[in-house]
């Protein structure tokens, strides 16, 4: 675990404000505070859990401010460790809450659903039966607990270049889909900061994952495709993006923006060559998700992870193999039992 930093003064008008994400290997959310002549705007706000929420107190009171005082809240996307306590602040304070129309639109469906404690259950056990994981794989996924009601609605919902309320300053939103469909990196024009989120890290890169693993109907979206655009794109956004000064939410603040997202976009090129040959080795026949990610190199071994993680690193191979799908080197199919595989083609 993590080890939580303190709260710092990051210099005109700005605070950094480690939120924990309690039981979570990533530690916690950096929470930016923008100090404004009507009470500061948040960037992201942290996980909904009391631990957190003392911590986001506490912090906002070492910036000379409070909760109740909150102007207003700018979610990056709407995963729990991001949007989980907006509500709460925006009941303390009566501030707005702001996020991207595609992530808006994510919390909406959710909701619809009853919240992901509803009938999410039952579309991710149809996912991995999907994905051809054995049987005893589903049940023992059926039986975690990793569901959480989804995050409050926005108030107001942004496009690509919109700016912020944030009064005195200039925030611009830059829409940066990939590790959601409506994450957001913040370029704060009168500093030249950029706030990145989750899209770019100094050292470990987002989840990018297609859920569900299928190509049919309204889902069928690349969001690897989208994620490696928008990153290439992003350097073209600040003026200077060797030298901004990047504040991500989590890990630490960098600066070589360009050289980061070089890398990054290396990293997964190399990843879409490695599962191009692990489906050249399973020919000639097509080979299912689960057996995919079984032949895949990862860090702890695939045997080894919790059923969770195998979900995960499922779903970020189904969009590996969604690019691939793009650039004309593979092919899905399905089986009479309703299960996909995958086989190599040649563009």
């Amino acid at each position: 675990m993590r080890t939580v930093p303190g709260v710092e003064d990051l210099g005109g008008g700005v605070w950094s404000i480690p939120v924990p994400i309690p039981a979570n290997p990533l530690g916690y959310t950096l929470v930016y505070a923008l100090e404004t002549p009507r009470g500061p705007v948040l960037v992201d706000a942290g996980w909904e859990h009391e631990e957190s929420w003392a911590a986001l107190d506490a912090g906002l009171r070492a910036a000379g401010s409070s909760p109740e005082q909150v102007h207003g809240v700018v979610v990056t996307h709407f995963h729990p460790d991001h949007a989980g306590l907006a509500g709460r602040v925006r009941a303390a304070s009566g501030c707005w809450v702001a996020m991207h129309h595609a992530d808006a639109e994510m919390v909406r469906r959710i909701d619809a659903l009853g919240g992901l404690a509803g009938g999410g259950l039952h579309i991710e056990t149809e996912q991995l039966r999907r994905a051809g994981a054995p049987q005893a794989a589903i049940e023992e996924y059926a039986r975690t607990d990793p569901r959480l009601d989804p995050p409050a609605e926005p108030d107001t919902e942004l496009a690509d270049g919109d700016p912020v309320d944030v009064p005195g300053r200039k925030l611009r939103t830059v829409w940066t889909p990939g590790h959601s469909p409506g994450h957001i990196c913040l370029h704060l024009e009168d500093a030249d900061r950029l706030f990145t989120g989750d899209h770019v890290l100094p050292r470990i890169t987002p989840h990018i994952g297609l859920y569900p693993f299928t190509t049919d109907g309204p889902d069928d979206r690349d969001p690897l495709g989208a994620f490696l655009e928008s990153l290439a794109r992003l350097p073209d956004a600040v003026p200077r993006p060797g030298t901004v000064e990047a504040l991500p939410a989590h890990e630490a603040r960098f600066t070589g923006l360009d050289d980061r997202v070089a890398g990054i976009l290396a990293h997964h090129e190399e990843k879409l060559d490695t599962l191009a040959a692990a489906l050249e080795a399973a020919a000639p026949g097509p080979a299912t998700l689960w057996e995919l990610c079984a032949a895949l190199p990862w860090r702890h071994g695939w045997d080894r992870m919790p059923i969770v993680q195998r979900r995960l690193a499922a779903s970020e191979t189904a969009a590996h193999l969604r690019a691939l799908e793009r650039r004309g080197l593979a092919a899905v199919t399905e089986t009479p039992a309703g299960v996909l595989t995958w086989r190599r083609t040649h563009g």
